[in-house]
């Protein structure tokens, strides 16, 4: 089995920016964030989502599913990042830097 290391254990990150004007356009993008949210993705903003992955295969196959959900319109962008890379991230709340903590509990992930 291999190690787990900050190295090994992926962040998946999918940035949209689809378009809402009209109700059909609305119900397109709120389907497509909760097929986001039923994978494990949980919400960083708005319109980024986070998933952690044990392995860089792990992320592939989450990849892969969003490729399979993407809408006919809009911009989505896919990033896939290690934990150590992550860790490195500035985080903050206005002028004041986040703690580990609060972005911990931010993401609702443990």
């Amino acid at each position: 089995m291999e190690r787990l290391s900050e190295y090994r254990i992926m962040w998946v990150m999918v940035l949209f920016d689809l378009p809402t004007g009209t109700k059909k356009e609305r119900k397109i993008y709120a389907l497509f964030r909760k097929k986001l949210l039923k994978d494990g993705f949980t919400m960083f903003q708005f319109s980024i989502y986070l998933r952690h992955c044990p392995s860089k295969d792990n992320a592939e196959v989450h990849i892969k599913r969003v490729k399979s959900e993407l809408p006919e319109n809009g911009h989505i962008g896919i990033l896939c990042i290690t934990d150590k890379q992550f860790g490195d991230m500035e985080l903050f709340y206005g002028k004041k830097a986040a703690t580990k903590n609060e972005v911990v509990q931010q993401l609702e992930l443990f």
